[in-house]
C-alpha cells in the first residue's frame, strides 16, 4: 500500500542530525557516468529532487552545475541549505516530487537519489517529464545495502526485520524490481557501483536511527533493538568496526 505523501515528506524530521553525520554518499564515478551517457556538463541546469541533506546535490555542485534542491521536509531542507551554502548554484525549493513549482522544460537533467520509494511514481513521471526540456535526462539512483554477503551483514538484517516499524515495506529491492515501469515506455539504463562505510559501535546506532523504519525513543521497540545492535556489533566488529556494504544502483534515460 502506498505511503500518504504527507507522511513520507515527513519521516526523517527527527532524523535529521543522523541523517547528516552517518548516511553514506555516493561513488564519484556516478558523475562521470552522466558525464559520460547523459550529457552532463558544468553548465547543465539541474533538479535534483527529494535533495533531503544534500548528499547527492553536492555532487552536482561540485561539477559547477546549477542546481534546484527540491526538497518538502523542512528540516531536511534546512539541513542541506547549511551543508551547501558555499556553493553559489544552489537554489534550495520548497516542493515535491509531484509538484516541484519548477518551469516547464526548463532542466537540462532530473535527478533523485535515494527518494524514488517515497513517490507517487505516476505523477511523479508526468512532473519531471514537464520540467525536463526535450531530450532531456532522469537519473534516479540509491544505495542498496547489502543484506547477506557478509555475518555482520546477516545479522543486521535479522535485527530489522525484528523491530523495524515498516522496514520490509519500504525497502529499496522493492523499487528496483519495479523501476523499469516509471520510464515506459521509453528506454532505460542501469549501471552498479560499489560503496562501502564503516562504522564504529557509536556511529552503527547513528546509522540505524537515521533510517526511517527504525524506532525512536519512547516507542516499545527501542531499547532492545539498540542492546540487540550493541551485541551484534560485539559479535562481528574488527578492531573496533563494522562495515556496510553497498550496491550504489543508477538507472537513467529520457522521457519522451
Amino acid at each position: 500500500m502506498p505511503i500518504p505523501p504527507s507522511d513520507a515528506t515527513q519521516r526523517f524530521s527527527a532524523r535529521v542530525e543522523n541523517y547528516v553525520r552517518y548516511r553514506p554518499g555516493y561513488p564519484p564515478q556516478v558523475i562521470e557516468r552522466l558525464r559520460q551517457e547523459c550529457g552532463l556538463q558544468p553548465d547543465s541546469i539541474v533538479a535534483d529532487i527529494a535533495s533531503g541533506t544534500g548528499l547527492f546535490t553536492r555532487l552536482l555542485l561540485e561539477n559547477g552545475n546549477r542546481v534546484f534542491a527540491v526538497e518538502p521536509n523542512l528540516e531536511m531542507r534546512q539541513a542541506g541549505e547549511q551543508a551547501l551554502s558555499s556553493f553559489r548554484g544552489l537554489i534550495s525549493v520548497n516542493g515535491t516530487a509531484e509538484a516541484t513549482t519548477l518551469a516547464a522544460q526548463s532542466l537540462d537533467i532530473v535527478t533523485s537519489a535515494q527518494a524514488a520509494h517515497w513517490f507517487d511514481r505516476v505523477r511523479a513521471r508526468v512532473e519531471f517529464a514537464r520540467i525536463l526540456k526535450p531530450r532531456g535526462w532522469c537519473v534516479l539512483l540509491w544505495n542498496e545495502r547489502q543484506t547477506d554477503t557478509t555475518p555482520f551483514l546477516r545479522d543486521y538484517e535479522r535485527l530489522l526485520l525484528q523491530y523495524s516499524t515498516d522496514y520490509e515495506h519500504v525497502r529499496h529491492e522493492r523499487t528496483t524490481e519495479t523501476i523499469g515501469g516509471f520510464f515506459a515506455p521509453s528506454p532505460h539504463r542501469e549501471r552498479v557501483f560499489a560503496l562501502t562505510q564503516q562504522f564504529d559501535c557509536l556511529a552503527l546506532e547513528g546509522r540505524l536511527l537515521s533510517s526511517s523504519y527504525a524506532p525512536l525513543l519512547g516507542h516499545p521497540n527501542y531499547e532492545a533493538m539498540l542492546s540487540d545492535l550493541r551485541r551484534t556489533f560485539g559479535r562481528h566488529q574488527q578492531n573496533g568496526i563494522v562495515e556496510f556494504i553497498y550496491n550504489t544502483r543508477v538507472f537513467y534515460g529520457p522521457l519522451d
